[in-house]
């Protein structure tokens, strides 16, 4: 695993809102996402937002954003992360976990394998609905790839996929 301590990631820029005292929408934060973590030298997670439960409540005053989180969301939560795949990344074979997940491609390309046949090429704009499968991810090309990634957690739970505090590397 990279050294969490000396690398900088990817920069995002993350706005939340909120409510005052009396109830008037407000700009709770605006600023650089920093929850970041580097499962090896060529990829990045920063986690934006996550949520314990759903329906989940928008009144409360915790940055559920600077929670530790594994691979996997809060049980019945969720777990919103900006994900960059810098070229050449290391495939270290396939992982799943419990969750449906919303995969938008923001820039550059990268390869969804579902095992070491099978795959399939996400470009800027595509949308993938991955739904509790094995997968590893490869960027092949020649740029960076973003990826906006939504877990929602999800059953049945299964022996051998990733939870609780656990990573996928």
């Amino acid at each position: 695993m990279a050294d969490q301590a000396k690398r900088q990631g990817p920069v995002f820029r993350r706005v939340v809102t909120g409510h005052d005292a009396n109830g008037t929408s407000i700009i709770w934060m605006d600023a650089e996402a920093t929850n970041q973590k580097f499962p090896d030298e060529k990829v990045s997670s920063t986690l934006m937002w996550s949520t314990d439960r759903s329906p989940t409540g928008f009144l409360g005053g915790e940055d559920e954003g600077a929670r530790i989180l594994g691979s996997a969301p809060p049980a019945g939560g969720s777990r919103f992360t900006m994900m960059e795949f810098l070229p050449g990344n290391v495939v270290h074979g396939t992982h799943r976990t419990d969750t449906v997940d919303y995969v938008i491609c923001i820039s550059g390309e990268i390869d969804m394998f579902l095992d070491e046949t099978r795959f399939v090429t996400l470009r800027p704009g595509d949308v993938l609905i991955q739904r509790g499968t094995y997968h590893a991810w490869a960027n092949r090309g020649s740029v960076a790839c973003r990826l906006a990634v939504v877990l929602l957690d999800a059953v049945p739970k299964r022996e051998g996929s990733v939870s609780g505090l656990v990573s996928a590397r």
